[in-house]
């Protein structure tokens, strides 16, 4: 072990009365820094980032709009068609269940080799799933297909741990604020086909416009291969996507794991941010306290004789600013004990109670994405709206564009202003709100025999509780990667995080439609019970967030 020792860092200046109420001890703990400047983000890896990130959502969405057809195609419904839902639900949900599967140890491996090979893996991996979907033709072929995009999709977890590797605890709420807008740009890209049937959710544009291309486009007709393969062009674009993410994060995209990173560059560079060090449970982190004591000692020494010489501020100064910097070159040159960073290190209270919201809000976010279409395109007489698939699309693709566009320039503030806490909780009890209109504009609606202004009135109130509701997101991510014990283990938290979360989403779906339809069929509750199900599981999110941390670790980390 090196035996160096760094010069301590100036305090921060401050005055006199700020002086007096630190030495005291009667100034706030909270307070440790008078100014903060905010770290710009780095553009082009964040840029990089996301544009990974979007693959996710495209390889996942593109089928929908032809999937049912494929079904029948394969001939495993021996031509009956009240046969396709199961076939197709069991296709469309393979995805998440597998994920939730694998991405636990895409995760764990990321904190072993790095998290840039696993991206380029998974990005591989992506491309040539979508490929092989694209030529399967037997129904076994195609689910198989779909199973490999969900096991080899290890970019949904890794991500979030990157983007918690290039922020620091003064720009991180900006960098996770663009990933709720990655999922509605994805969104965006998948608005409604015309062709698609009206019950199904809105078709996402790859997979509605470009399959079957020749039946619909001039160059492709009469060709064999796309007459053979009627679904390939729109598996390609998804698969063209992922390659092109994988070029740019092959040329530009930098390993963040700090001791990867370190051996590559062959130097050892200490982490920038105060909490990506990794602290010994015997030595507590820096706290408002210590720098008062630093203050004390100061004030004391300044008011001695000159003749008296000063004395060090602290005598465990000197281990403390040892032990940093063997932390640091522990976190460049791993040891040993490193392999044994596993499931064990983050089965704690911190990080399970963390990951039970996280899960709440995939379930309820779910399930109110599948409501949406249902309820918007079912007929008045039966409780809906009667909305046209291209009516619903340009609602959920507006919405949803909007909804991220504006989560980028407001969410940092609202995060500075009320912290992780209080947004995430008022964020959240918006979804409250959501499934509460839907009966309201049901009543409204049925009453009118039409959709009229009061229902367009409802749905505005709606979709601006969805809109607040983006926010849920960016907190819980900044959440998950602050309860990462330490930064060999960020990986393997959001691993688990993410597998939750993919469970979550293969079973909303089902849980969802079907109590949709149940409640339709047998009236219960006069048709709406479904939606005071679902506020109900909201409420219990709510009483959930109370075990959340009051305060990230990070929000008394001094920045000197």
């Amino acid at each position: 072990m090196l035996d160096l020792v760094c010069p301590q860092p100036p305090l921060p200046a401050a005055s006199d009365e700020r002086r007096a109420e630190i030495v005291q001890g009667t100034a706030p703990s909270a307070e440790c820094v008078d100014d903060v400047k905010e770290t710009p983000l780095p553009k082009l890896q964040l840029f990089i980032l996301l544009y990974l990130q979007l693959a996710e959502p495209i390889t996942s969405t593109v089928i929908y709009p032809f999937v049912n057809q494929l079904v029948r195609e394969t001939g495993i419904t021996d031509g009956d068609e009240r046969k396709t839902g199961y076939f197709a639900g069991l296709i469309e949900s393979c995805f998440y269940a597998v994920e939730a599967i694998c991405v636990f140890q895409w995760g764990r491996a990321s904190d072993r080799i790095g998290r840039k090979p696993v991206l380029l893996g998974g990005l591989l991996g992506l491309t040539l799933s979508m490929i092989g979907f694209g030529v399967s033709r037997q129904y076994w072929a195609v689910v198989l297909s779909r199973c490999a995009e969900g096991a080899l999709n290890g970019n949904i977890g890794v991500t979030k741990s990157m983007m918690a590797e290039i922020t620091d605890h003064t720009n991180r709420a900006r960098g996770f604020a663009f990933l709720p807008m990655i999922w509605a740009v994805g969104g965006t890209l998948g608005c409604v086909c015309p062709f698609a049937r009206l019950a199904a959710p809105p078709r996402p544009i790859i997979g509605g416009v470009f399959a079957r291309p020749a039946d619909r486009w001039p160059g492709f007709k009469g060709s064999p291969f796309w007459t053979a393969y009627p679904y390939f062009l729109p598996c390609i674009i998804a698969a063209c996507i992922s390659i092109s993410a994988f070029v740019f994060a092959l040329l530009g995209l930098k390993e963040t794991l700090p001791r990867v990173a370190a051996r590559l560059d062959g130097q050892i560079q200490p982490p920038k941010d105060i909490e990506k060090l990794t602290p010994r449970l015997d030595k507590p982190s820096t706290t408002s306290d210590q720098i008062a004591q630093e203050l004390r000692v100061t004030a004391e020494a300044e008011e001695r004789p000159p003749q008296v010489p000063l004395l060090p501020l602290d005598q465990d100064q000197v281990v403390r600013e040892k032990s940093a910097v063997e932390i640091d070159v522990q976190n460049a040159n791993p040891s040993k004990d490193e392999a044994s960073v596993g499931i064990r290190t983050i089965l704690i209270p911190r990080v399970l109670l963390i990951i039970l919201n996280y899960g709440f809000v995939a379930l309820i976010d779910q399930a109110a994405t599948v409501l949406v279409p249902l309820m918007y395109s079912t007929s008045i007489d039966l409780g809906g709206l009667g909305f046209d698939p291209f009516t619903i699309g340009v609602i959920q693709g507006v919405g949803g564009f909007v909804g991220g566009a504006i989560q980028i320039f407001t969410f940092p503030y609202m995060h500075r202003k009320f912290g992780s806490k209080k947004l995430y909780i008022c964020s959240y009890s918006m979804y409250f709100i959501i499934f509460a209109t839907f009966p309201l504009n049901s009543f409204l609606t049925k009453r009118a025999g039409r959709v009229g202004t009061a229902t367009w009135a409802v749905l505005a109130v709606q979709w601006i509780a969805y809109v607040v509701s983006y926010m849920t997101w960016g907190c819980i991510f900044i959440y998950v990667s602050d309860a990462a014990p330490n930064q060999k283990a960020l990986g393997i938290t959001n691993g688990l995080a993410q597998t939750t979360a993919s469970t979550v989403r293969a079973i909303a779906p089902a849980l969802a439609s079907s109590l949709f339809s149940v409640t339709l069929e047998h009236r219960l509750a006069a048709g709406t019970l479904v939606y005071w199900v679902l506020c109900g599981i909201t409420l219990a999110g709510l009483v959930a967030s109370r075990w959340l941390p009051a305060k990230l670790r990070t929000d008394s980390a001094v920045v000197r």
